[in-house]
């Protein structure tokens, strides 16, 4: 019999198990009350009644895997419990899922199993969503719940969450997406959870912004003005002085818009140019308010000597105001002189460890370079051991491995480090045992994010939160504006249990019956939406390494999908033209489908006839039809339409030809005369027609090859170098 061992159930994880029984439940409860545990108490509940079924429990991030995975172990009796991330390798996934009846897994390393039909969702009588939040837009829970209802024949869903969302809009979202039909939600002013709450000293410690920062700012300010104000006079804006980020991204995706429904005035471009200006303004005063002297310097170091190549970039390096600003800031970062708050956090740390020399403290910044500084700094100090956790490696950059980050949540945990500087990564859902202090280093307007940074504290023990702000500046009005959303999520949450029958919200979609049509998709496209909107039309999809295209869907027909942002990279970087050829070569109905609604000739610094001259060499050198999409669901419609004319009833079986299609001598013989220095498709036709055989080509003088038009006196010449060179062995 299927059990629990290890701990003892509270009065309100008894009560939420008891209604969540029979409806899928979205359960909010505060960090630290034991989320995790109310979920294995539903899922022992949902093995006993459907013994021969399998749990699934989805979590965004391996670390938050590896810990839920132990969780699970420590507190069940269950031996087949199975932990599945992208490191294992689909094969072996494969063969441990077969035992298994607890499978703990990030989205990603479950989907492609799902869509390649080698997971059945038939087998699970519950799937849990962590972190359930994230259950919104093109996220992966969204397609797993969708899919998942539709598969399972014992259907039940529970999304657990801290922070559902701050805005009854988004909690809907969730709870749509999620299919969910009853709210667990509990605050710490309930009665039931009272008991449990560990007490959080709460305390503000304000700093002044440096006299020199502000003078730095001034010019800053300036430059962002003049954007805004210039926003305004075209309508885009309504403020002179201020505008989020948020704001701007909105009208950044406006103008976008514009451009990709055909409008190419002047004033559009101005504006897009003027906006990108802005948000990078707006980044540098974040940092010289927020973070200090060296990042700050650092950005602006890039975009003022950085030679950039982009419109934005080029105007913000000679505008006075930003050459200005810069100039003042290159002399504090060479006077070294830092943000108050560095020295402030060295106090804070120092006081904490004097009070309790075993203390463990989470330090938040939202940005690597200021968490690594920050790190450096305080491993000066005695008594403090402190180490870095970050997310993975970005292009540039610091960036731990995610074997790494569980190696020090493990040591941080062991007391090797007493002091973790952490981004957003650390945030989430870790059940790090007696943390006596959070530090923010920074506040964050999300709400969301608020209450997961204080609630690594206070969780088994009583905690204490500590937020540096320096006064009058933009961290004063994130922290309200976090404050005011949390606010508001918790009415929201009120609002929507009391009042909305959530049952009527639940809308499957529209999934199409399974068909007969059979696709082979390329694995590249493994975490795109294409590959869901596929499966969810109806067809039966295989995932595999292609060597060529992106989609086979017969023996003839191979299709490579590219978005126009790709097209146009894949013509600068030459991969293009490699591609065509391959595709070419190897079906006799190739074809491309080219995804997007914005312009193409917008998309990057190339002039419009090298995206012209391409399409017409596809089209016309190599007689590869294109059929342009808006988006992927439009492709994946184009697709099945196609597969559907292909696979007639005497041709539905077909399979991966490794062998290329079989050629006509007058494709053999362009093939070898294109082999040659500087030939084309069109110069290898111009040859033939003019020569006749391959013979008669290469037995041509130089003379006689500078005579065929458009092939000129160098390309001749490197032709009979190369036909007279002596091979070499």
């Amino acid at each position: 019999m299927y059990s629990i061992k290890n701990f003892k159930p509270r009065l309100y994880q008894e009560t939420i198990l008891n209604s969540s029984i029979d409806k899928n439940t979205l359960i909010s409860l505060p960090t630290g009350l034991g989320k995790t545990k109310t979920s294995i108490l539903i899922a022992i509940n949902r093995l006993r009644k459907h013994p021969n079924s399998k749990i699934l429990f989805l979590t965004p991030t391996k670390p938050l895997a590896n810990q839920i995975y132990e969780e699970f172990k420590e507190s069940t009796n269950i031996d087949e419990i199975v932990l599945f991330t992208g490191a294992i390798l689909p094969k072996k996934r494969y063969e441990l899922v077969k035992n298994a009846k607890i499978i703990i897994s990030t989205p990603q390393s479950i989907e492609n199993d799902v869509i390649n039909k080698k997971f059945k969702f038939a087998e699970v009588s519950l799937i849990i969503f962590d972190e359930a939040h994230r259950a919104v837009q093109n996220y992966s829970y969204t397609w797993l719940a969708k899919k998942y209802k539709k598969d399972a024949i014992h259907s039940r869903i529970i999304g657990l969450t801290a922070s559902p969302g701050s805005d009854l809009e988004k909690i809907k979202e969730v709870c749509s997406n999620l299919f969910i039909q009853n709210l667990e939600v509990r605050t710490e002013q309930d009665q039931d959870v009272k008991p449990y709450i560990q007490k959080t000293e709460m305390k503000l410690i304000k700093v002044n912004l440096p006299q020199k920062f502000k003078e730095a700012k001034k010019f800053l300010d300036g430059a962002n003005n003049q954007r805004l104000n210039r926003l305004k006079e075209l309508k885009y804006s309504n403020s002179e002085k201020y505008a989020s980020k948020k704001d701007l991204l909105k009208i950044m995706a406006k103008l976008q818009g514009e451009v990709a429904k055909g409008s190419k005035d002047i004033e559009t471009f101005g504006a897009i140019a003027c906006t990108a200006e802005a948000i990078k303004i707006n980044h540098a005063i974040d940092l010289i308010e927020t973070q200090g002297v060296i990042s700050a310097h650092k950005y602006l170091k890039s975009i003022i000597e950085g030679n950039s190549k982009t419109k934005s970039g080029k105007n913000l390096s000679i505008d006075i105001n930003m050459k200005s600003a810069y100039l003042l800031i290159k002399n504090l970062y060479d006077e070294k002189i830092n943000h108050p708050k560095e020295k402030e956090l060295e106090k804070i740390v120092k006081k904490e460890l004097e009070n309790n020399s075993k203390s463990k403290i989470i330090i938040f910044n939202q940005y690597r370079d200021s968490a690594k500084r920050l790190e450096t700094r305080l491993n000066k100090i005695k008594g403090i051991n402190p180490k870095l956790f970050v997310g993975q490696m970005k292009k540039r950059g610091t960036g731990l491995s995610q074997k790494e980050q569980i190696d020090i949540l493990k040591d941080f945990k062991n007391n090797i480090h007493n002091c973790l500087i952490s981004t957003s990564i650390g945030e989430e859902g870790l059940d790090i045992p007696k943390v006596e202090s959070v530090i923010f280093y920074e506040p964050i307007p999300s709400a969301i994010r608020n209450i997961q940074r204080r609630g690594r504290t206070a969780r088994h023990a009583k905690g204490k939160v500590i937020v540096l702000i320096t006064k009058d500046t933009r961290d004063e009005a994130y922290h309200w504006t976090a404050h005011h959303k949390e606010k508001r999520m918790y009415e929201a949450l009120k609002k929507l249990k009391d009042n909305i029958n959530l049952e009527n919200q639940q809308k499957l979609g529209n999934y199409s019956k399974r068909t007969n049509l059979k696709i082979f998709a390329d694995s590249r496209e493994h975490g795109s939406s294409i590959l869901k909107e596929l499966d969810e039309i109806g067809l039966n999809l295989t995932v595999q390494s292609l060597n060529v295209a992106d989609f086979i869907v017969s023996n003839k027909v191979g299709i490579e999908r590219k978005t126009k942002q790709d097209f146009v990279n894949s013509i600068i970087d030459k991969r293009l033209i490699i591609q065509i050829k391959e595709l070419k070569n190897n079906f006799e109905k190739p074809l491309i489908i080219l995804e997007g609604d914005e312009d193409i000739y917008s998309i990057r610094n190339i002039h419009p006839n090298a995206i012209r001259g391409m399409l017409a060499t596809i089209t016309i050198a190599y007689g590869i039809p294109i059929i342009t999409t808006k988006d992927f669901k439009e492709t994946a419609a184009i697709i099945k339409t196609i597969a559907k004319r292909e696979q007639n009833s005497e041709n539905k079986e077909f399979g991966i030809r490794l062998e290329k299609k079989p050629i006509t001598t007058k494709e053999q013989q362009e093939f070898i005369i294109e082999s040659l220095p500087g030939i084309g498709p069109s110069l290898a036709k111009e040859l033939l027609k003019q020569f006749k055989t391959i013979k008669k080509i290469m037995n041509s003088s130089e003379d006689k090859l500078k005579e065929i038009d458009k092939l000129g006196s160098k390309k001749a010449k490197s032709i009979k170098e190369i036909l007279d060179k002596i091979y070499k062995n």
